[in-house]
């Protein structure tokens, strides 16, 4: 574990030094806009959604990558031998609702979604909230496997209200439940239908770097599977966001992460990744 905190410490130092031209380029807060902000900087928190939406007519390319298990050692290079990686696309259909497609190396998996502002946190109102709706297909399963596959069976969904509230102009926190629904599950392991809570927060420490966390409890979760829980570091950049985390959870899909936890965290069986957003 001290190892990997290692390497993200340099990896980290190593990346703000080649930003440091872009980094002019960020807005910084005014005065007396806190409650005009969003609560987060980034479209996630750590994996789980935020309340932020792109603006009318944005278009966003995310690249996310997990490397391996951290606790495998020298061998595995503590876990950067073995990657899951999701490549995807957001477009703001207006400054209140988005769509996105992406596509991930777990399951070879596409999801859909989409994401719509419903209340904004002003003078009046004291929260953000925003609905966040995902349809997964699971594109690995074989009839090999399961002679009497149907394509309904690939599908998965979920459903989120994320309700944020920006503090001021360091705190912000998250509340996220949540509801998946799969198709087609392993009754050993998991349930059909699944009732999560979340709780996520960031942290600003400096003008462009923040601290975020979020955790997930899952109420209808089997011993297998374990609760998500993620830390990360926010950098902006001039054009993107650059996120670096570590997670119990390997996978990036929203319903993989929520619901295919592998790791313990007490027994340093974590994985180390990063989320790169840019915009245009």
């Amino acid at each position: 574990m001290a190892k990997a905190l290692l390497f993200l410490s340099v990896f980290s130092s190593v990346f703000a030094f080649a930003q440091e031209d872009l980094l002019k380029d960020i807005d910084t807060l005014t005065p007396n806009t806190e409650t005009s902000q969003p609560a987060f900087k980034a479209l996630q928190i750590v994996t789980g959604q935020s309340t932020k939406l792109p603006a009318k007519k944005e278009w966003y390319i995310i690249v996310a990558h997990r490397f391996g298990d951290v606790s495998t050692g020298f061998k595995n290079f503590f876990g950067l031998d073995n990657a899951s990686t999701k490549l995807g696309v957001i477009y703001g259909l207006t400054d209140a609702v988005s769509v996105s497609l992406s596509r991930e190396t777990f399951m070879k998996t596409f999801e859909g979604s989409v994401k719509y502002r419903l209340l904004k946190q002003n003078e009046n109102f004291p929260v953000d909230i925003v609905g966040y709706n995902v349809m997964g297909i699971n594109t690995d399963l074989d009839k090999d496997n399961y002679p009497y596959l149907k394509f309904s069976d690939r599908l998965a969904y979920l459903t989120q209200a994320l309700i944020s509230r920006r503090f001021n102009d360091k705190l912000s926190l998250q509340l996220t439940p949540s509801f998946v629904h799969k198709n087609l599950y392993e009754p050993a392991t998991e349930d059909k239908n699944q009732f999560l809570a979340g709780l996520g927060g960031r942290y600003k420490i400096s003008k462009r770097v923040s601290v975020n966390a979020e955790y997930f409890v899952n109420f209808d979760n089997h011993s297998f599977y374990k609760n998500p829980l993620s830390l990360g570091v926010d950098i902006e950049t001039g054009g993107h966001v650059f996120q670096l985390l570590f997670s119990n959870s390997q996978v990036n899909s929203d319903i993989g992460y929520l619901t295919n936890a592998s790791g313990n965290w007490g027994k340093g069986q974590i994985f180390f990744g990063f989320n790169l957003y840019r915009v245009f």
